[in-house]
């Protein structure tokens, strides 16, 4: 069986310290190896930590690692997934006021918004456009990125790090 590599990175915007081992673990699980985070304070909110963690591993790694974080109170994250033959990107965003939100994303990060989302909108707008306004900005994750952008911000002095082709 030949198995689909793919790669990108989880982005956990704010964790209290004390979740912060049990983050790791948990990706630890998923990645099935040590993942040696390096944990800073995160600018934006007191007394929270931030991490960055590329990643390389099969297609579908990123839902599995969104998964494994899911519903922890007060840990704010992120998880990409680039595209691979066969596979389309995805990202998924997590805040514990909002919980999860996936979106399907094109080889530049782009959030793709399908047909059936679209006319589903027009429906439930029924002639409205704030309504079809509201359906689209739900599909386009906009609430969970407004709040999400001051925790990205806070880390535009973090170490950049590059990703690499795999396979």
């Amino acid at each position: 069986m030949n198995v689909v590599l793919t790669r990108g990175v989880l982005f956990v915007h704010s964790a209290p310290a004390v979740m912060c081992p049990h983050i790791e673990s948990s990706i630890a699980g998923v990645m099935d190896q040590r993942t040696g985070l390096q944990w800073t304070p995160q600018p934006a909110a007191p007394n929270v930590m931030r991490t960055e963690y590329v990643w390389h591993g099969p297609a579908g790694t990123g839902a599995r690692l969104a998964s494994a974080l899911r519903g922890w109170a007060n840990v704010r994250y992120e998880v990409t997934e680039e595209p691979s033959p066969g596979c389309d990107g995805s990202r998924w965003s997590h805040t514990p006021e909002l919980g999860i939100f996936h979106a399907v994303t094109d080889v530049h990060g782009n959030i793709m918004v399908s047909e059936d989302r679209i006319r589903y909108a027009y429906e439930a707008g029924k002639g409205e456009p704030s309504a079809v306004y509201q359906e689209l900005s739900l599909a386009l994750g906009e609430a969970w990125d407004e709040e999400l952008e001051p925790f990205r911000h806070a880390a535009a002095g973090a170490p950049v790090r590059w990703l690499h082709h795999v396979g």
